[in-house]
């Protein structure tokens, strides 16, 4: 039987991303990193910007956050 390598195998920090809840979105989101991960630079640059945001993490980037969501949702029609 062959090995299915993970996530938390092929990125060094991923499982610290289980220390905070998941939301509707998030500072890797609005900067690009959203939707699948086609490879694993994609991924370690989004566990990056997550890991950045549970350091970072304060009320007005919150609302920073939501204010980049919905701008991009205006200016992106295709966008999650």
């Amino acid at each position: 039987m062959k090995h299915k390598t993970t996530s938390k195998e092929l990125v060094e920090s991923y499982m610290k991303l289980h220390k905070i809840k998941p939301g509707i979105t998030g500072w890797a989101q609005v900067n690009g990193f959203r939707g699948g991960t086609a490879s694993i630079e994609k991924m370690e640059k989004r566990v990056e910007h997550d890991l950045w945001y549970i350091d970072n993490w304060s009320l007005w980037l919150d609302l920073r956050i939501i204010g980049l969501a919905i701008l991009h949702d205006f200016i992106h029609k295709n966008a999650y």
